[in-house]
């Protein structure tokens, strides 16, 4: 493209849902609004309950701590910039802004896939190898394995914004998602993507297969072990342990690979659908990851009810002092 036909691009507009009607813009932001509350007390009740409960400061609580952490960040890049396009029409975002969100959206995914790595190896020696389970998973190394996951999780994520922030971009600034990400900004770049886009969707599927390859094989090795269980009562209670993790780990991956899957063989979805289904796999887990951890997991659950308990009794105490 000739030099002169170029444009600088000083922001982008975020269409959110192409085809959604006007009238249905304030329910949809509701919603998000909503999805977004929910998100944030459900994980910041989750955080509070394990600063406020020693009982809670395990290894796999520890990882779902990092977990809610990641879910809220997550939430809040994404979730308030398109409630306040629906909101206030304001779908604009600054150029560098853009490419901020787009770096925390892939970073914050990448530090999630991690984390569910680190919630299968949890399982996998709890129930395959539980005499070294607490030798080898003690409460320092999921911190150490943490915080090198939250350190190490940052390069492939900022390469991508190193490579695709110099680009040439122009004439249209219009960006066919809810947020910024990496093929939704480098597919307005008017240069051949390929070099580009290639090794970050190289990036994309290590990050994502290759934690879901150790998940499936720990799984896998949870089942044998289990069925080699002669007492009835001491599989269900192994499962029951595992269940909570195996709910999460499925909501995060499943979709994802249902998206990737289907674009590679040739299936096509219009731009409205891939965005809804992009945002599904994207809003719901990290909202409703807290309720699976408060019914499902047992100690989360004894927790959350004695804080209830403590504020029931106060209450009941003093309407039955006011009644005396």
């Amino acid at each position: 493209m000739p030099e002169g036909n170029h444009s600088i691009v000083t922001e982008f507009i975020l269409t959110g849902f192409p085809g959604l009607h006007p009238e249905y813009e304030g329910l949809v932001s509701a919603v998000l609004f909503l999805v977004y509350v929910l998100t944030v007390t459900g994980n910041v009740t989750i955080l509070f309950l394990f600063a406020t409960d020693r009982s809670l400061h395990k290894p796999m609580y520890y990882i779902i701590l990092n977990l809610s952490t990641c879910d809220i960040l997550f939430s809040t890049t994404t979730l308030p910039k398109i409630i306040s396009k629906y909101w206030f029409q304001s779908g604009t975002i600054q150029f560098t802004a853009c490419f901020v969100q787009m770096y925390f959206v892939h970073y914050l995914g990448t530090v999630n896939s991690c984390i569910l790595f680190l919630m299968a190896l949890d399982r996998y020696l709890a129930i395959c190898h539980p005499l070294k389970y607490p030798l080898v998973l003690k409460n320092s190394t999921i911190q150490i394995l943490s915080i090198t996951t939250w350190i190490v999780a940052k390069h492939g994520p900022l390469m991508l914004v190193i490579r695709a922030y110099p680009l040439p971009y122009c004439a249209s600034n219009i960006i066919n998602h809810c947020y910024c990400d990496h093929i939704g900004i480098t597919i307005l770049a008017c240069t051949d993507r390929a070099p580009y886009g290639v090794p970050a969707f190289a990036d994309a599927m290590i990050m994502l297969l290759g934690p879901l390859a150790f998940i499936i094989f720990s799984y896998c090795s949870i089942i044998i072990a289990v069925f080699k269980m002669a007492n009835l009562q001491s599989r269900i209670k192994t499962m029951s342990t595992c269940s909570t993790q195996l709910i999460i780990i499925s909501l995060y991956y499943l979709p994802r690979c249902f998206v990737y899957l289907a674009s590679n063989v040739g299936i096509k979805f219009s731009a409205d659908v891939r965005i809804v289904i992009i945002m599904l796999y994207s809003l719901f887990p990290p909202m409703i990851n807290p309720l699976i951890y408060c019914l499902r997991a047992k100690d989360m659950r004894e927790s959350l009810w004695k804080r209830f308990n403590r504020r029931a009794v106060p209450q009941k105490a003093q309407v039955s002092a006011i009644s005396n």
